[in-house]
This record gives C-alpha cells, structure tokens and sequence, in this order.
C-alpha cells in the first residue's frame, strides 16, 4: 500500500513517533519541510576529536534536593520533614553541615576524591511547577515567561558546528541521546545530525528497520502529489537511510566494546555503558544526554528515593571509573538536572509535592570539586517554597564559557550569566 503525502512525517514530533521502531536520527531542526532549505551560517570550525565532552543526565519527574543534600544540621529541616527526614547518624557526611543521602556512597568517595562538584539551591526566577513547563524552560534555558523553540544545546550546536546542512551518514553526530524521544534541548535553527538509541534497541533488527523505512517512503500515486512531496520526500528517506547507516556503526561499536568498570544491571547504567563506548569510539561527537525517571514522588518517597538514589550514584560512578580506565576521564563533564526540586515541608501521604530550587551534580577528573553557592534557607512556614540562590543558567553559563570555550554564551544564553567555580 502507498503511503499519502499527508502520511509523511511534517513535524519532529510526528517523525519521532514513526522511528520509534528503531531509527536512530530523530530530527535535523525546528519544523520540517523547513530544514530542507537552512543554511548553517556558523563560522566556527568542527571541533577537534579531542575536545571536552559534555554528559547531561536529567532527572526526571522533579528531584527531592533537601533529602539528596542533606541539612543534617538544620532543625528546620526535621521539623519541615517529621517522617521524611534522614537521620543524621545515617547521612554521608560532606561537611560538618551538608551530607549525601545514604543511597548515594559512591558519590560520596568521588566527592572526597575531589571529582564531585554540588551547585546548592538552584532554581530561577517566577518558577512554573508543571512538570512540561518547567523542563521546557531548563532544556530551553529562558525565563519563565519566555517560549522559544530551540534548546540551549542546539544553539550552541548553532555557534559552533559549522558545515552542510545534508547529513552525512559517515560523519559522527553532534549529539547523542539514549532514549527514545529527543530532548528539547538538542533543538537547534539549523540542521545537525542528532542521533537517539534507544534502550534495547541493539537487539532489533537492521532488515526490519530497513523495511520500515522503504514502506514509509514509497511514492504517493497522486501525480500532482508527487510534485509536491518530491523534495521532503527524497530528504527525508536519505536522512532515514543516513540514520540506518548510523545505527549500524553504533552497533558495531557497541557490540565490541569492553568496558573497564562494571556497570549495574539498571537500564540507567547500561545507557552510561553505551555512552562510555562511544566516547571510547573516538567519535567527535560533543554532547550526549541521558534520562533517569520516577522522580515524581507524591506518596510514599522513602524506598522510591532511596531506589532512585543508589540507581544515579552506582550509575555515575561506574561511568566515572570506566573513563578513568580508559584515559578518557580528563575530557569529560557530567551534569545533572530535574525540572525543579520538591516542597521543603512533607505531604500527608508521606511524599513531597512540586517545590522549586534544588541542587545539581558535576562530575569529572578537570571540574573543582566540593560544595558551590549557598545553601538554602528552611526557616519557612506551612508549604512555603525554597528561595532559589544559584540561576541554572549560571551553570550552563560556566559550561559553555569555561568548559566548551564557547566565548557566545550570552547570545546562546540570551543574557550574561556569571560563570560558578566549579571549572
């Protein structure tokens, strides 16, 4: 059966629902049929093999700050949490004031090894609670009364990738997700090869993806139709074979990599396996994003935070140590964040509801380790929100700036954002 021109994919979305089969290039720019005539207009070079790399790990579904870094010390914070609160003879101890949850003890000896930086209290201004909204604005990196389309890695993809717009199959991607929807953060006004592996997706098959991809692409029987649709129609099934071609080199590489630290079993950590391989692959590739879910805690948080918590620390650490093996460590940031942290006080189904401002990971060999910015202040009343201290876009301001040596910052950034210490 021929497939209608209305049947073809018109927008990322739409594309990202049919490839979900199994192919791995999910989206070249904005809206399509658009990013067939873009031209990328940077005027930077494409960087160097061995250049930084940056892991960004989300947190999703909005991540418990207060019981990740602990106030052990602070009696507001017993008082705000009487069931929820971690004793203090059962918090890692950072300092004589701040400590780890107890699920995190890996993270705990990277951070006394100097290869863990916290940004405390971060958050931004006029906050939005909705789980959409709020990830929206931090892949976007605008305030909250703002709505762009593009993502704050996509415009640094903007700034620094210079080349064609056509996608070629034999060239690394600019950026790689594990996961099956592109994060809004790779959207870019401009084309870039955007890979997205999928868990499990390793174990289906080429030939299968290939069919797919031919019964999708077949010529509509409408003569005036096939006029129309000539131009989307050939892009689109060249950047499907592309994106086959690049799947099959990741399984290639994948399939035989021997990494130098044993991961956990967790979906989580397999995906920090598989980003370890390609980064050990040599691939040019420059950012890679990776998501770990069920954040949401409502009810019931003790043993879903507890689980969640030992899931990230054995996860990164892993990663950390197979970096390490492979001499890699020196070139690579990690990153975490969640759309925003949970309420100070707990609920009365022994959960937290949406808050605000919470604290973020750095991990690596090259970043300044320890505790950064202030922490904040839990002398609150009845469902009162924690005061942000640190704008996330100061993270991604010291990133961009001190970490990528991308000197356009404020124009990614849409203001000037003071770098942290942290690089």
């Amino acid at each position: 059966m021929n497939h209608r021109t209305s049947s073809l994919p018109t927008t990322r979305r739409e594309f990202l629902k049919l490839t979900t089969g199994g192919i791995g290039l999910l989206a070249f720019s904005n809206f399509a049929p658009s990013f067939l005539i873009e031209s990328v207009r940077a005027s930077t070079p494409r960087p160097e093999r061995d250049r930084s790399i940056l892991v960004i790990v989300q947190l999703a579904g909005g991540n418990d700050g207060l019981n990740t870094v602990i106030p052990y010390e602070d009696a507001h914070y017993y008082r705000l949490r009487p069931t929820l609160g971690i004793p203090k003879d059962k918090v890692l101890r950072l300092t004589d004031t701040m400590g780890l949850h107890p699920g995190c003890s890996e993270l705990n000896a990277l951070f006394k090894d100097g290869k863990l930086g916290i940004i405390q209290n971060v958050g931004y201004p006029n906050p939005n609670r909705s789980h959409f909204r709020g990830t929206e604005i931090w892949e976007t990196a605008t305030d909250s009364d703002k709505f762009v389309s593009t993502g704050w890695i996509g415009r640094f993809l903007d700034n620094t990738c210079a080349g064609s717009p056509e996608l070629d199959a034999a060239a690394d991607p600019s950026a790689i997700n594990l996961g099956s929807e592109l994060p809004q953060t790779y959207l870019a006004a401009q084309a870039h090869s955007t890979f997205s592996l999928s868990p499990g997706q390793l174990r289906r098959s080429a030939g299968r993806n290939l069919a797919f991809l031919e019964s999708l692409v077949k010529t509509p029987a409408d003569a005036n139709a096939q006029a129309g649709a000539h131009d989307n129609e050939t892009y689109l099934k060249q950047t499907m074979m592309d994106a086959l071609v690049t799947e099959k080199r990741v399984q290639k590489i994948l399939s035989g990599y021997k990494p130098g630290a044993a991961y956990p079993g967790s979906t989580f950590g397999q995906s920090l396996r598989s980003i370890a391989g390609l980064i050990a692959a040599n691939l040019s590739t420059r950012v890679y994003f990776v998501s770990l879910g069920s954040f949401d805690t409502h009810a019931n948080q003790s043993n879903t935070h507890q689980n969640l918590m030992r899931t990230l620390s054995e996860g990164l650490a892993a990663f950390q140590k197979d970096l390490e093996a492979h001499g890699l460590a020196d070139q690579v940031m990690t990153m975490t964040f969640s759309e925003f942290g949970r309420r100070p006080m707990e609920n009365e189904s022994k959960g937290t509801d949406h808050g605000t401002a919470a604290p973020l990971f750095v991990m690596g060999s090259k970043i300044k380790g320890g505790l950064h910015g202030t922490a904040p202040s839990l002398n609150l009343q009845r469902n009162q929100d924690l005061a942000y201290s640190t704008d996330f876009r100061q993270v991604y301001s010291t990133v961009l700036q001190r970490w990528f040596d991308c000197q356009t910052a404020p124009g990614i950034l849409g203001d000037t954002f003071k770098p942290l210490g942290f690089v």
